[in-house]
């Protein structure tokens, strides 16, 4: 290799380089540039000579940057096939330009540095410390060259923290080969790292205010900023000794530079890191000099200049990490007293608390905000709650809060301190509005545990606020409502104050009620201002729900003066009827319907939780509601029904079977002669019928006003909602005794359950089968005949409702419109909202007809028939936005609340032809996804936009979730399951994934699920559709079905005889899971178990299962010879599971899928050095590649 043909090559290099970096580069001349560039690091063998002349000082940074690249491309890639000679070569010119050649300290491109340091630490990643024994050593003596040198080894030293301990991007050996010589050198390293940090930062200080050191002193700082950051990625894993030696002298250091605004922000952040150490309490005791005088000053002097100069973002993040650690201290405290450290409370605690209640009382949202965990913690602590510097804290706590509450701080407006900050926290309003909602959310919780330690000094505060409330003048701001003139809107700061005020009266009043003794509750205090709440008058809508809200907070004391209960009741059915203009034709907005929505839900609230109380009022209420009820258009029908629902809560208090049927009867007499009359029956039953009816057919004018059948669908909506209410709400008495007295008690089922007979069984079976008809109707609307009847002005009636779609794909709605406008601003809307809630109250009341009417119900003749018929009727064309609902609120409780002795006849005949249906169904689906995604079309942009593509694909999941969940709850028992099936099920996608994922060893198939699992056609769709499913791309789904339902379902098959085909196609089908889902941890970790568990079982009888294996790519067969000749000889010792399953997992890993960032990433291999420790007896399954580069432990780079 000759020196022209270095430069020869070189300059072409510098060429190509060139052309890539031009921005008036053509593509094609770039790509040119780009392959040359690319196969000259691949293939050309004299790469080294080649990549130092490019790095050397004379040439360009971009050139240099080339050149370093070169050699860490080698490093990683070409290593292992090296000779000695070179090796040792390269890795004595890299120190050289370590040692000489970049350019000084503050003139040096960050990027040069960074890739300088890549290279030493990826040669430290393959020879350390084996083979480059001196290697800390040659690090120690260049750093002695200078501020240049010293922040080189300082950017090696934390990338090798990143890559060994952080990100852990090594194989397992040579990771802990290299962590444990770090960790016994570390005293070393921490004292190189201390004693430069202390050394720059004292001449730092020294030559910074002196004009012509300037540069020096620039140099010592970077230094100083390299040290904390280096001590960053160390002190989160090393022993706590290193960070407390000393008399805790790090600690210190750090405490003194928290006033070197230089320096602040990197030593706040090695405080932070070393506060919040989790570890032995023995360990972390040391840390609580953190309360001591110099610290503490430290601490809040810097927070002081910080937030003295005004909002500068840099200051602002400083103040932000300070924050924290002041949190994170707290939390430290909170561990180690009461515990059986002996650590008393410090003698600081006091001024630590107005600190930290200096950051609760910050300008900034986020900073009041970092503080309530904190807060929560201390208000909950055995022995600080009992503390008198705490106890004196609290009413400055709530004081605080009563400012935090108030939702200001907006960052497109400037009506507050707060939105100067938000701006640097939030991207935009809603964003805002989001964390601000959740902020406020914790408040309450930690409002209440205050007031746990001191109830009465909440409500006092509460009834100061509240009474300035009622009097202070309305000032509705700039933003006028749209709801009327000079009404508020959310933004006003009449209602921001009001808002914030119910909220802290709501928290602190029903925690008084749970703390304090009866005796001592300030019962006139309370009455008097329930009496001014009750005389205050409104017309603005969202004050007067605020008011209602604190109606309900106050009637708690109405138990102590029941005297009071008919003001409450005339206060909140004046509320049911509110309008802002009476008489007005035009559509009322949501925040005057939210109001009478309200007052409604109070009285249900009331009668639920007090009905003893309402008990003796019940004829003033029930007289109430017949005179609003006879006039057909004062309310709506959902309101309507809220109040029907008040009084059959009322009446199970009745406690009297007969008394209850008789009124039940006449509540819903009306109902009744509606629902049965000759009209309403061809309606119901007919679909062309019942589209006329209300009025869907129509083509309209003006969309706004002209509504000809509104009267008729009121009707309809009208009779289902108080059917639902009825069923919802209608019980026997709690107590077997009183149910016996009362005439509810029937007896026992053959199980010994207890059965009892409803009141309003006898009118709700008359409504049932007009019931089913018209379900069976709606779900005939989807027909494509019936849909091609609907009006021009209500041909989308049956698509769903805006607010729908953007919940689905999770838009944020825009914060004004929720209250101004009107509920539904179109005729087309209103229809569209009459159909989806019909539509959903109906399954509402058969899923609910189970727990209220039981045995009556479930032995309706031919019930089974019936529902396949009507519920399960044209599902072809049903949307999956309306099948959804059905099964989460129809089918799944109507199977979990069915007893044993109806599963034959009821539960079986349903379940299997709705199981074989769905899963043809979401095979149907997910194919048509699968091929979208492969071929993404351009011809069909037009008419199915992306976003309708995006909407269509997220109900799919949201349908295979729900599909899923139902299955599992049909089958599997609920220990330790219920917590994970119950929760949202249309979690978010990137809900967090649990990694640690061994399926609850108690996963037994529940009694349904023995029955249904008998049933040749259930079983077989119950098991293809859990197995298929896992290979649908759904994360969420797949992690749930592998850990709760995929193997209590194979378990229960495996005693018979399953055919060698179908045992193969469930091991394929995990595989191909794998395939799919094998990038997230969490579903890998899940399937990997799944596949292990079915080869275990099942591979001694099927040997099939080996020939699948053998077909994974990369499978190294000898390995899987051995691992087969373990499972299948029963005397050999069993392995440690462990062991075994990762040895399964090194297996299949071919079938693993990756990322998308890692799928055609170059792989790099690191070779394993001899041990450094004693070896243990080699497993069988250890690599027999490890050490076949034979060099032994010869030295490879000597000193």
């Amino acid at each position: 290799m000759s020196a022209e043909q270095v430069s020869g090559l070189c300059e072409q290099l510098v060429k190509a380089v060139t052309v890539i970096m031009d921005p008036a580069s053509t593509q094609r001349y770039r790509l040119e540039a780009l392959k040359f560039c690319e196969e000259f690091k691949e293939k050309c063998p004299i790469c080294v000579p080649c990549g130092l002349k490019l790095a050397e000082k004379t040439q360009t940074a971009i050139v240099r940057h080339f050149g370093l690249q070169i050699l860490e491309h080698v490093v990683k890639y070409r290593w292992n096939n090296m000779p000695r000679l070179e090796k040792v070569y390269l890795k004595n010119n890299v120190m050289g330009l370590i040692s000489s050649g970049t350019q000084s300290i503050l003139e040096e491109e960050s990027h040069i540095k960074d890739v300088l340091s890549r290279i030493v630490v990826e040669m430290i990643k393959r020879e350390w410390p084996q083979h480059w024994p001196d290697m800390l050593k040659e690090l120690d003596t260049l750093s002695k060259q200078g501020e240049t040198q010293t922040e080189l080894v300082m950017f090696i030293l934390l990338r090798l923290a990143e890559d060994v301990v952080t990100f852990q991007t090594l194989p397992t050996q040579r990771r802990r080969d290299i962590q444990q010589t770090l960790t016994q050198n570390m005293e070393k390293i921490f004292s190189f790292l201390l004693t430069a940090l202390q050394q720059n930062v004292n001449k730092y200080r020294l030559m910074k205010t002196d004009l012509a050191q300037e540069p020096k002193a620039q140099a010592n700082c970077r230094v100083g900023i390299a040290a904390l950051n280096t001590l960053a990625g160390y002190i989160d894993w090393v022993a706590l000794s290193h960070i407390t030696a000393d008399n805790c002298k790090l600690l210190e250091m750090l405490c003194l530079l928290l006033n070197e605004p230089e320096l602040q922000v990197g030593a706040a952040e090695c405080l932070l890191i070393a506060v919040s150490r989790k570890g032995k309490l023995e360990d972390r005791k040391p840390l609580m000099v953190l309360f001591g005088d110099v610290a503490m000053h430290c601490i809040l002097s810097a927070a002081q200049t910080a937030d003295g100069e005004g909002l500068v973002e840099k200051h602002y993040v400083f103040l932000k990490r300070l924050c924290q650690v002041l949190c994170a201290l707290g939390s430290q405290l909170c561990a180690l007293l009461g515990s059986d450290c002996n650590v008393e409370t410090p003698a600081n605690f006091g001024k630590y608390l107005e600190s930290f209640l200096a950051f609760t009382t910050h300008p900034s949202q986020f900073l009041r905000s970092s503080t309530q965990i904190t807060w929560g913690a201390l208000f909950r602590h055995e022995v600080l709650s009992r503390d008198p510097l705490l106890l004196a804290v609290v009413p400055k706590y709530l004081r605080a809060s009563m400012t935090n509450l108030v939702k200001v701080g907006f960052p497109s407006k400037a009506d507050s301190p707060s939105c100067e900050y938000s701006r640097f926290d939030f991207d935009s309003d809603e964003d805002f509005n989001a964390f601000f909602n959740s902020f406020r959310a914790q408040q309450g919780e930690v409002m209440r545990m205050a007031c746990r330690l001191d109830p009465l000094t909440g409500f006092q505060m509460a009834g100061e606020w509240l009474k300035y409330q009622l009097t202070a003048p309305v000032d509705t701001g700039p933003t006028n409502s749209k709801t009327g003139e000079g009404l508020c809107s959310i933004f006003s700061p009449s209602f921001v104050q009001w808002d914030a005020m119910t909220f802290f009266s709501e928290s602190v009043i029903s925690q008084m009620f749970r703390t304090m003794d009866k005796d001592e509750i300030p019962v006139n205090d309370g009455i008097d201002l329930l009496q001014l709440v009750l005389n205050f008058e409104t017309k603005d809508p969202l004050i007067l729900s605020c008011v209602l809200t604190n109606v309900s907070a106050l009637f708690p004391f109405v138990t102590y003066r029941p005297e009071y209960l008919p003001q409450v009741l005339s206060k909140l059915f004046a509320s049911v009827t509110f309008e802002v203009v009476e008489e007005s034709k035009a559509p009322r907005t949501r925040a005057v319907k939210n109001v009478r929505r309200h007052a409604c839900s109070s009285i249900i609230k009331m009668c639920r939780d007090y009905p003893q109380l309402v008990l003796p009022n019940f004829e003033m209420l029930y007289n109430h509601v017949k005179q609003l009820l006879s006039n057909e258009l004062l309310l709506t029908q959902m309101e309507k029904c809220a109040l029907m629902e008040a009084l059959v809560l009322i009446s199970n208090q009745f406690k009297d079977y007969e008394r209850q049927k008789a009124f039940l009867e006449e509540l819903m007499a009306p109902v009744a002669g509606l629902w049965l009359s000759p009209e309403m029956q061809r309606v119901l039953s007919d679909p062309e019928a019942f589209i006329s009816y209300v009025g869907a057919d129509n083509k309209i004018s003006d969309p706004v006003l002209e509504d000809p059948s509104g009267l008729n669908r009121s009707r309809i909506s009208f009779c289902v909602y108080t059917i639902l209410g009825v069923v919802k709400r209608a019980r026997w008495p709690a107590a077997t005794e009183e149910a016996k007295a009362g005439g509810f008690f029937l007896g026992y089922l053959p199980s010994g359950t207890p059965m009892y007979r409803n009141p309003c069984t006898e009118q709700v079976l008359k409504l049932f089968d007009n019931l089913l008809a018209l379900i069976r109707t709606h779900n005939n609307l989807y027909m494509p005949e019936m849909v091609a009847r609907l009006g021009d002005t209500f041909a989308k009636a049956l698509d769903m409702l805006e607010v729908e779609k953007n919940a689905i794909l999770g838009l944020p709605q825009p914060l004004l419109e929720l209250y101004d406008s009107p509920v539904y601003k179109t005729v087309l809307e209103r229809m569209q909202g009459f159909f989806c809630t019909l539509y959903d109250n109906c399954f509402h009341i058969l899923g609910n007809a189970g727990p209220s009417m039981q045995q009556d119900f479930y032995t309706v003749e031919g019930l089974a028939s019936q529902l396949l018929s009507s519920a399960f009727n044209n599902l072809n064309n049903i949307p999956d936005y309306r099948l959804r609902p059905m099964l989460r609120v129809f089918v799944k409780p109507l199977v979990l609340s069915c007893p044993a002795e109806y599963y034959e006849t009821l539960v079986c005949p349903m379940l299997g032809p709705l199981f074989t249906y769905l899963h043809m169904r979401l095979s149907q689906k997910w194919q048509v996804i699968n091929q979208r995604s492969m071929l993404c079309e351009d011809d069909a942009a037009d008419d199915n936009p992306e976003s309708q593509e995006m909407l269509e694909e997220q109900l799919v999941r949201l349908l295979t979730r729900e599909v899923m969940d139902l299955a599992t709850v049909c089958c599997v028992s609920k220990k330790g399951v219920e917590q994970n099936t119950t929760a949202a099920v249309d979690g978010d996608d990137d809900e967090a994934m649990a990694t640690e994922v061994t399926p609850p060893a108690n996963a037994e198939l529940t009694e349904l699920g023995k029955c249904l699992m008998k049933q040749e056609d259930v079983c077989t769709a119950v098991l293809i559709t859990a197995y298929t499913s896992l290979s649908w791309k759904d994360t969420l789904s797949c992690q749930r079905t592998t850990t709760q339902l995929c193997w209590p379902l194979l378990k229960q098959v495996l005693p018979g005889n399953l055919l060698p085909d179908a045992v193969s196609w469930f091991f394929t089908s995990v595989l191909k899971g794998l395939q799919v889902h094998g990038q997230h941890d969490g579903c890998m970790a899940a399937l990997v178990h799944l596949a292990f568990q079915i080869y275990e079982a099942l591979r001694p009888r099927y040997g099939e299962l080996k020939a699948v294996m053998e077909q994974i790519p990369d499978i190294q067969l000898d390995s899987l010879e051995q691992f087969d000749s373990k499972l299948l000889n029963p005397t050999l010792q069993k392995v440690a599971d462990k062991r075994r399953k990762d040895h399964f997992k090194r297996l299949i890993s071919g079938c693993i899928g990756k990322p998308i960032g890692e799928q055609f990433r170059k792989e790099v291999h690191i070779r394993n050095l001899p041990s450094l420790f004693k070896k243990v007896k080699p497993s069988l399954e250890t690599d027999v590649l490890e050490n076949e580069d034979g060099e032994g432990f010869n030295v490879l780079f000597e000193p």
